[in-house]
Parts: C-alpha cells; sequence; structure tokens
C-alpha cells in the first residue's frame, strides 16, 4: 500500500509539473499472502506528452515577439518603395481639358516612383504606430506630343517641334514628407502580418526636367522648376500583408503654380509598394 501511494504520488507531480496533456497510468498492486511474498503488477499507458517547461517557454517567447515596448523610435530606413502609375485629373475629370490637351500623355508610362529614407515615430501599442519620415518622390509625365515645354516661362508654355520624340518625359522631384498612422494585425503563424496605412503628406520641389530622345538631337536634358507647385500637400493611403501591398495617393492643391491655364489640374497615382 505504501508503494502504492508513493506511485500515485509521484504520477500526479510529474503530471501536473511536465506534461500538459494528461498521461494516464494505471497501477495494480497484487499481494499473495504468506511466506513473506508480494507480487507487483503495473499497467502503464502513455499518450504524446508536451512537457511544461518547454511549452510555457514557447508561450513566452510568442508574447516577447509580440509585444514590442512602446516608445519612441528614430533612425535610417529604406522602405515604403513605391512604384506605379500617375493620372492628371482636370478640374475632377480624367480628360484633359483643351488648355491642357498639349500635356497628353502615355498612361502606361507615365509614373510615380518614391521612398522613405528616414523614420521617426511612436508605437503606441503592438497594433497601432506613428511615424513622420522623409524620401523622394518622382511624378514621370510621358507626354505623346512633340513638344518642348519652355524654361523661364511665366506660365507654363511650350512649342511644337517638327522632329520627333522617341521619348519625351516631363516631370519633377519632390522631398517628401508623410505623416504615418499604421494599424496592424496580429502576427500570423507565418511571421507577418496584414498593414494598413495612412495619413497627410507634403512634398517640397526640389526640381523639374524635360528629358527628350530623338534622332536629330540625341539624348538632352532641359531642367527648370516648370512652374511646378513648390509645395504639395495631399493624402495616401497603404493596405499590404507582409513586406508588399498597394498604395494610392491624391494631392490635393494644383500641380503648377503661377499658370492660371492649369488650374484644377491635380495628380493621383497609384500602385505597388514595398518594404512596409
Amino acid at each position: 500500500m505504501k508503494r502504492l501511494i508513493i506511485a500515485t504520488l509521484l504520477c500526479g507531480v510529474t503530471s501536473l509539473g511536465l506534461a500538459q496533456k494528461t498521461t494516464t497510468t494505471t497501477v495494480t498492486t497484487t499481494t499473495i499472502n504468506g511466506s513473506d511474498t508480494t507480487k507487483t503488477t503495473s499497467t502503464t499507458t502513455n499518450r504524446t506528452k508536451v512537457t511544461f517547461g518547454s511549452d510555457f517557454r514557447a508561450k513566452r517567447d510568442s508574447l516577447r515577439h509580440d509585444r514590442k515596448r512602446s516608445g519612441f523610435n528614430f533612425g535610417l530606413t529604406f522602405s515604403r518603395f513605391d512604384l506605379g502609375l500617375t493620372t492628371l485629373i482636370d478640374n475632377g475629370s480624367f480628360t484633359l481639358s483643351p488648355a491642357n490637351d498639349f500635356l497628353s500623355y502615355r498612361s502606361w508610362k507615365s509614373s510615380n516612383v518614391g521612398f522613405d529614407l528616414v523614420q521617426f515615430g511612436y508605437r503606441f501599442t503592438p497594433n497601432f504606430k506613428i511615424y513622420l519620415s522623409g524620401g523622394f518622390d518622382w511624378t514621370l509625365i510621358r507626354l505623346r506630343k512633340d513638344i518642348t515645354i519652355q524654361r523661364d516661362a511665366p506660365v507654363l508654355t511650350y512649342v511644337n517641334d517638327p522632329i520627333h520624340y522617341s521619348k519625351n518625359r516631363f516631370g519633377a522631384t519632390y522631398v517628401r514628407i508623410p505623416l504615418s498612422f499604421e494599424i496592424r494585425s496580429k502576427e500570423y503563424s507565418d511571421g507577418k502580418r496584414a498593414r494598413f496605412v495612412f495619413g497627410p503628406e507634403a512634398g517640397i520641389l526640389t526640381g523639374a526636367r524635360v528629358k527628350q530622345i530623338s534622332e536629330e538631337k540625341g539624348k538632352q536634358k532641359l531642367d527648370d522648376d516648370y512652374h511646378f507647385a513648390k509645395v504639395r500637400y495631399g493624402a495616401f493611403a497603404r493596405l499590404g500583408y507582409g513586406g508588399a501591398g498597394f498604395y494610392a495617393k491624391y494631392y490635393f492643391n494644383d500641380m503648377f503654380e503661377n499658370s492660371p491655364a492649369q488650374k484644377g489640374l491635380k495628380n493621383f497615382a497609384v500602385g505597388v509598394t514595398f518594404g512596409f
């Protein structure tokens, strides 16, 4: 009987301390009286066990990984690389007005490219953070017509050229400063999360360029500000899973300034983004 009690206690301690799943143990003791002979028969049924210590450590590590500390963060980065198509919206229409028809462009070759290089933010919870970042953004319009946008003109103007350009690109470069509000899901079994990022974005013009290629003139680059807005402001949204997703941007102010004929001409971009 004493050995039966000890065996039962050991089994109980083992099941509580080492196993998360129950291990069923049956112990049968048979005592044969006489001649001081004792015979013990033990039958044990084992099931798959997961040790308590190992499971506890796994859960602890998972929680530590998921519960990053809240607080400020700052650093250099190369993230939110945007690659998409840019579209001109003329007073609410995707069709250019006669005054802006000279800007007729090839939709599938007019692009928006951008990325962030520095970031400063605050994480409130594992699922929500705010950060201010800075980087560069290019708007590249592939013109259809054989024209040259004029430099140092009082308003945005152009001249028709008697030669054909195999490439006639009109674009601007901005320093972009987005303020991002990021909402993200829990971390899934593959280590990835779903993310939704949105917020306002400001841009500061650093330069504009006309780039042309023709047989007659070869390759030429003509730099000016071309009346692009010195400061632009708008809103953006990104939706993705893991490190990739989609984005959309819309700028509220006009693309060009001090050029009355282009009043109401705005810029919209949509595409894919990498490096959340």
